[in-house]
């Protein structure tokens, strides 16, 4: 062959390579296009520098691996997988990995009802015993400490019922088994099936909807509806009203609604069987308790669809749910909410009356300066908070370790997808916060 043709060989091959990389970077951002970093922006060192910090939590053993996708200005302009998908079995991180979301299921969920709202079916002053009747008369515990420092319960009427907005916002007095610490509302969840002592924490799929429905609704609540932000069972019996006004299961209807529209292929309530070994796995043991991580078994079909806490996804499913929000509700000519809509999800909802000790700040990344919304925590400004943001931004995570945000103003979407449990969680979502901050050059 002449040396000419040679090169033109050579040339053209590299070209193919480059094209088949950058395709299949396009099927891992599911159709989000790419970009270099400074093209909107951002620093190329600040960003590396992201992935080497990264690193270093896996060198360290605080976290088995993460993959990190971050979109600006409607481009994908880090796309990283540092660490392993499988620490133990020696299983290197791959980008379609499925992570365990937990409560980043709530903001899926929280979605899916506000589109029925927009279809009419439900109105956010509506008690939910419009559509779950057992919760009709509620009870709230209250304690009574008498003067030997005794302390009683007792339960008194609910002064008004629950509303769809007060389980979009945690205010209905629906508390966690696994947060509360009283033990009359322990003991009515255990009874109920929804809580089981030295169980795996946040499986809240054990029963059927009805029985949960049923058994939560005997329980008391843990404060008047509407008086103070408690993090919550709110989102999970958010799905059953989602099912009733509905007439799906919650399951169902997100699939048809809201993961078929935006190609999130991969997100769901069950892991199917040839899919099993993609799940990314956590350590055996929390590197700063000793105590042996746990996480919820998604290989078998739930008892219910669990709105709270019960789906599992991809970093690229999930980015795709968060540049939806971030475009003012649609996505590839796929319109899921409307703008207005969207705008009164990431708006203040506590105001100054709901009593929030702890803050949803404080909960999520050990932080004041945020309030809630519907389905979404939310910056109140740019100050207060001890990581840097913007007013308006809005984000959840998950008790495994998952992390998302949208920032309208910087026109920016990330999410952190890793499977770490444990008391660390706060530092690593602060840490990662400030670093993606940092690479913002303009």
């Amino acid at each position: 062959m002449k040396e000419t043709n040679m090169k033109s060989v050579i040339i053209n091959s590299a070209f193919a390579v480059t094209s088949l990389v950058f395709a299949a970077s396009l099927a891992l951002a599911q159709g989000i296009p790419t970009a270099q970093p400074e093209a909107v922006g951002l620093s190329s060192t600040k960003l590396k520098a992201i992935k080497t910090v990264m690193q270093q939590q896996v060198d360290q053993g605080s976290i088995p691996g993460v993959v990190m996708m971050i979109v600006r200005n409607g481009k994908l302009v880090f796309s990283e997988t540092i660490g392993y998908q499988d620490k133990a079995a020696g299983k290197v991180l791959s980008k379609d990995a499925i992570f365990r979301i937990y409560s980043m299921t709530k903001p899926l969920a929280s979605v899916g009802a506000m589109m029925l709202v927009e279809d009419g079916k439900i109105q956010l002053a509506d008690p939910i015993s419009k559509y779950l009747p057992e919760f009709a008369k509620m009870g709230v515990s209250v304690t009574q400490t008498d003067a030997t420092g005794v302390v009683t319960y007792a339960v008194v009427p609910a002064n008004k019922p629950i509303t769809v907005q007060d389980l979009l916002r945690h205010t209905s007095g629906l508390a966690y088994a696994e947060l509360t610490r009283n033990p009359v509302i322990k003991q009515a969840y255990i009874d109920a099936g929804v809580y089981e002592v030295n169980g795996t924490d946040y499986d809240e799929k054990r029963a059927t909807p009805q029985q949960e429905v049923s058994g939560i609704s005997r329980a008391p609540l843990s404060t008047q509806p509407g008086s103070t932000w408690e993090y919550g069972m709110s989102v999970d019996i958010l799905g059953r009203v989602v099912e009733a006004a509905s007439g799906k299961l919650l399951g169902d209807y997100l699939d048809q609604r809201l993961f078929k529209p935006l190609k999130m292929v991969d997100t769901g309530f069950q892991v199917p069987g040839k899919d099993l070994p993609r799940i990314a796995q956590p350590l055996a043991v929390d590197i700063s308790t000793g105590v042996p991580n746990k996480l919820l078994d998604v290989s078998i079909a739930p008892g219910n669809a669990s709105g709270g806490a019960g789906a599992v996804s991809t970093a690229s499913d999930y980015l795709r749910f968060a540049v939806m929000m971030l475009r003012g509700g649609e996505i590839d000519g796929q319109r899921i909410l409307s703008p207005s809509t969207v705008s009164l999800m990431t708006s203040d909802h506590l105001g100054s009356k709901v009593i929030a000790s702890p803050g949803p700040g404080e909960l999520l990344m050990g932080v004041p300066g945020y309030t809630f919304g519907l389905g979404f925590m939310v910056r109140q400004g740019p100050g207060i908070a001890g990581v840097p943001g913007s007013e308006g931004e809005y984000m959840w995570a998950g008790a495994a370790g998952t992390f998302f945000w949208v920032d309208p103003k910087q026109n920016l979407a990330v999410v952190a997808m890793m499977q770490a449990p444990g008391p660390t969680r706060p530092s690593m979502r602060r840490l990662i916060k400030q670093m993606v901050y940092a690479a913002i050059e303009k």
